[in-house]
């Protein structure tokens, strides 16, 4: 398939672990209140292809959560790091260990990365870690209605993506209803952050066989155009998304997807592969 992959620009962004923050309360769908852990820290016991569900926690986000003060350094951390990317400690004990991108998460703006467990038990939340951006302005150049974003374009080529009858066959783990979607809805940048899978009625998930999700899955959203914002409803409309945050207790919420790819016309039909996972492709 032929890319613009070697004209792709790798360049430096680089955050710092943030420290967990604690708001107070965090409230469920039948107004029950617990005091449970939530986004930010290093995180010892989820990883990349965990499940999503189940977690004493909100929104959790697996591995290594970074982030800058500065804002709009940390808006350039949160597009430029793509899915799949190297990402290298270059501060305290762990300095030199190498580990890769999960994604973005939206509204509080972290990038997660995934270590190695020793690795983890080495690190502190003063360190920093540096990554090669390298996935923005990927292009399908026979295929210039699907605009690709936050993946790096070596793990594209890992994923086995088909050519089939002038469409792109991807294998994903499943796929989910465009009216299962909603907080995030409606953000500007596709490249940065995420929107969620609601999971509050669990029936449906389940009858859906949207249960056994995993961070780090690939999942196809239907009739939904993330070309410019997130989540906009078009017939035939087809996104491809990472999932990078666990499940949630909050009404509106759920699973996080950051989005790698987008067309505005079917051009992209999903094919069930229960490995489409970033681990898998990462070894």
């Amino acid at each position: 398939m032929r890319t613009n992959k070697d004209r792709v620009i790798m360049h430096s962004v680089m955050g710092k672990v943030s420290h967990p923050k604690f708001g107070g309360y965090r409230v469920d769908t039948d107004g029950k209140p617990y005091v449970i852990p939530g986004t930010g820290a290093i995180n010892y016991n989820v990883k990349v292809g965990d499940s999503v569900y189940g977690w004493a926690g909100d929104h959790i986000e697996p591995g290594v959560t970074i982030k800058n003060e500065d804002g709009p350094s940390n808006h350039a951390l949160n597009v430029f790091a793509c899915a799949g990317n190297q990402a290298k400690i270059v501060t305290g004990d762990a300095k030199g260990a190498i580990g890769y991108v999960l994604g973005s998460h939206g509204g509080v703006d972290h990038v997660m990365v995934q270590f190695d467990q020793d690795t983890l038990e080495q690190m502190t939340t003063d360190d920093k870690i540096l990554i090669k951006g390298f996935g923005q302005g990927f292009e399908l150049l026979d295929y210039p209605e699907i605009k690709m974003m936050s993946l790096d374009p070596t793990i594209f080529e890992k994923m086995g993506v088909k050519e089939i009858d002038g469409k792109l066959s991807v294998p994903v783990t499943a796929k989910i209803p465009h009216g299962l979607m909603g907080s995030g809805v409606g953000a500007p940048y596709s490249q940065a952050g995420d929107y969620d899978l609601i999971t509050s009625d669990m029936t449906e998930i389940k009858r859906l066989g949207l249960n056994s999700l995993r961070f780090g899955d690939f999942v196809l959203i239907e009739n939904t155009d993330c070309s410019y914002g997130l989540g906009g409803y078009l017939e035939g409309a087809v996104s491809i998304g990472i999932i990078v945050h666990s499940d949630c207790i909050k009404n509106g919420h759920g699973p996080g997807i950051s989005i790698l790819m987008t067309t505005k016309k079917p051009l992209i039909e999903g094919r069930i592969d229960l490995n489409a996972n970033l681990a898998h492709y990462m070894k």
